[in-house]
């Protein structure tokens, strides 16, 4: 394992072509040094110099061997299969992932996109850009609709699915759940099952909500099956990764009506190609991977951080450690 110094001899590189890291950190006055770069070839110019590197999407595991100092990755986001842990553990560098940072931004945007399908809110900006004044709606299935009652079946219960099982549960609704470990975690639910059930409940959910990382699991998890087991009515509702849907199969279900609706944050490609028929279906709400979007990301990301230095000098094992 390689050693961190101490704080005053310590320097971190905040890696992000976007957020303000470096700028936040420095209201901290902690004393230690810090830089910035916005872009890879300014990572891999200076990385030579980080005793830690706070990056996400940035990061590439070439730059491992041009790092010599580099003794602990603090990951700005919650995913962390740009790391590559063998070559982690081989070199001594420790990893925890940004896991829980923006785990109540992500949830309530779920919330949102659901209470936005429930009110047909989509339909509404539609209308107002149409200048269009829809009237009321005789046929009782196409109106707006409420939340409570309802089923919420929420597939991970990570920082991300236990909040908005929390706030699905402040709704009235019922919250089912799937997960990998079924022996812990599951305070906020009224059941749990493991992934492998997950096709028996489908039918059982008014809103399908997926908060997973991706794995092998994972992957095309909801297909042209697990739509066809969904209730006609059913949304289904993506704050996780765009891999964990099969598209096509998405595509066709929300065009045939197999299901009601969708709020999708992440699909397969990102930026969404201008030619996908996502961008038209009607029934469908995009996001453009902003759930996580919060003013307080920085800051959020920043006391991880703290906490995980103040953890390597104590000889304990860091917050949301990967590799160690």
């Amino acid at each position: 394992m390689r050693t961190l110094p101490p704080k005053k001899d310590l320097t971190i590189c905040f890696a992000h072509g976007v957020y303000r890291m470096a700028e936040r950190f420095a209201a901290r006055n902690t004393g230690i040094k810090h830089f910035q770069v916005g872009n890879f070839d300014d990572l891999k110019a200076r990385i030579h110099e980080a005793d830690i590197v706070s990056v996400s999407m940035m990061w590439k595991n070439e730059l491992i061997a041009a790092a010599p100092k580099l003794a602990m990755i603090q990951s700005i986001s919650a995913g962390t299969d740009q790391y590559d842990f063998a070559a982690f553990k081989q070199t001594g560098v420790r990893l925890a992932s940004g896991k829980g940072v923006n785990a109540n931004a992500v949830a309530q945007h779920a919330i949102a996109l659901t209470l936005a399908l429930a009110r047909q809110l989509h339909t509404g900006r539609d209308n107002q850009a149409k200048k269009h004044w829809r009237g009321m709606i005789g046929n009782i299935p196409e109106r707006e609709d409420e939340l409570g009652g309802k089923t919420m079946l929420i597939v991970g219960l990570g920082a991300i699915g236990g909040t908005l099982a929390r706030l699905a549960q402040a709704f009235g609704m019922r919250v089912i759940a799937a997960k990998r470990d079924v022996t812990t975690g599951a305070e906020n639910v009224d059941a749990v099952f493991t992934l492998k059930d997950l096709p028996k409940h489908l039918p059982e959910a008014d809103v399908v909500a997926l908060t997973c990382p991706l794995t092998a699991e994972t992957t095309n998890l909801i297909d042209a099956k697990a739509f066809a087991a969904m209730k006609p009515s059913a949304y289904l509702i993506n704050v996780a990764r765009g891999k964990v849907v099969d598209e096509a199969a998405l595509i066709a279900s929300l065009s045939d009506k197999t299901i009601a609706a969708a709020g999708i944050d992440v699909t397969h490609e990102e930026p969404l190609p201008e030619g996908s028929p996502l961008w038209t279906i009607p029934n469908a709400l995009i996001t453009p991977h902003t759930a996580g979007e919060t003013q307080r990301y920085e800051d959020n990301v920043i006391d991880l951080l703290i906490e995980n230095i103040d953890r390597v000098h104590r000889g304990e094992k860091l917050v949301n450690e990967m590799v160690g």
